[in-house]
């Protein structure tokens, strides 16, 4: 009975919360227009407008409307256009929700779409507080993030222009005999080929030639900045106690670390478990009545998150042995998060002779481990 008393009592505390606003207002931003909707909870009334694109437009607008319908809130969807408006808005004192579009609640028989219809059914779920809300980041968060990205695709661009290049010659005929490539040896092959291979290819492929070894070239030189400015960030800002506790573990460096900090932002919202979900590293399931059905992982969430910890799984199948790399980076960090570090080392390789022993398929063993070693980061990131 108490327990049912507590319950009671905090969902609605939680109603009280969501519906302390008298307005609701719904939000179908574009780049170049932004539709309207503002829904009067006590009256029904329902208010439309077409603003122009900025946040400066509709911050008079719901300025406005807040000086004629009393308190309210604004909902949007999460998208290209950022988190801008909802910075706005809540310095001026506006709740604002910033809703997943992967989760937003939409009729089945609703067959006309539109930005008004939109807008204001955004307005009514945030009014049955039927939203579910992503997470602003900071100012400083998202400039991070800006810059990690940027380097994975450089990083993307780089593997297409080495591509591209390797796939010219081997038209040719001409394939490199050496076992590891793009490297100094491979650089000074490249360019021997250029001067002594390709002497009857023709103009056209020469100049071809030229074009990709240059665009790998100026590529690699681009990824290499961009590389010294996130060291830089994370030998020196908020994220670097972070990102030390989770290069603790094997196979995050200090770009991936620091990539898995700025990603996800505020570990305190998960647990061990919960973040492996949002990471999208669970099985899909679909049970109905006595059956239950597994599936692949949801791939949901976070991509560039997910990518990363699936290519640090990779790095505990081979035998562990805390050489001069871990220790190195256990001195960064406090002794407790080097002694976790290595019990989750220890741990993941465990877990990898036991999906070897019962010969799993290795990719599917190492999303395993991959769900497995984003509990391990979660433990070290929320250490105080």
């Amino acid at each position: 009975m108490d327990h049912l008393e507590s319950g009671s009592g905090c969902r609605h505390a939680a109603e009280a919360l969501v519906f302390n606003e008298r307005t609701t207002i719904g939000l179908d931003v574009h780049a170049r227009s932004v539709r309207a909707a503002a829904l009067d909870t006590s009256t029904g009334e329902v208010i439309e407008a077409r603003l122009p694109p900025g946040s400066d437009a509709v911050a008079r607008w719901v300025a406005g409307i807040a000086a004629d319908h009393g308190p309210v809130a604004a909902a949007y969807e999460a998208g290209p256009t950022g988190f801008g408006l909802a910075r706005q808005l809540t310095a001026v004192g506006v709740p604002v929700t910033v809703a997943a579009p992967s989760k937003l609640i939409r009729p089945a028989g609703d067959k006309v779409k539109t930005d008004a219809r939109d807008a204001l059914l955004l307005a009514r779920l945030l009014r049955m507080d039927e939203l579910v809300p992503v997470r602003v980041p900071s100012v400083a968060e998202e400039a991070a993030r800006d810059l990690v990205r940027a380097r994975d695709d450089a990083r993307t661009d780089l593997l297409s222009a080495r591509h591209r290049l390797s796939k010219l010659l081997l038209r040719r005929g001409i394939v490199y005999d050496g076992s590891v490539t793009w490297n100094r040896p491979h650089d000074a092959w490249l360019r021997r080929v250029r001067n002594d291979g390709l002497g009857e290819a023709g103009h056209g492929t020469l100049a071809a030639f030229d074009a990709a070894f240059d665009a790998v070239t100026m590529t690699l030189a681009r990824r290499d900045r961009l590389d010294m400015q996130i060291a830089g960030l994370a030998a020196d800002s908020e994220f670097t106690a972070v990102t030390n506790r989770l290069g603790c573990l094997r196979g995050i460096s200090t770009l991936t670390g620091f990539a898995l900090a700025v990603e996800i932002g505020d570990w305190d919202r998960f647990t061990g478990r919960t973040v492996a979900s949002y990471l999208g590293l669970v099985p899909s399931e679909h049970s109905s009545g006595g059956s239950r059905s597994l599936g692949p992982i949801t791939k949901t969430g976070n991509t560039h998150a997910r990518r990363l910890l699936i290519e640090a799984a990779w790095h505990h199948k081979a035998r562990y042995v805390a050489g001069k790399t871990m220790t190195d980076r256990w001195a960064k960090s406090t002794p407790g998060a080097a002694a976790r570090g290595d019990a989750g080392n220890r741990r993941l390789h465990h877990r990898w002779q036991v999906l070897t022993a019962h010969k799993k398929k290795h990719t599917v063993a190492n999303t395993a481990i991959a769900r497995e070693l984003a509990g391990w980061c979660w433990s070290l990131a929320v250490m105080d």
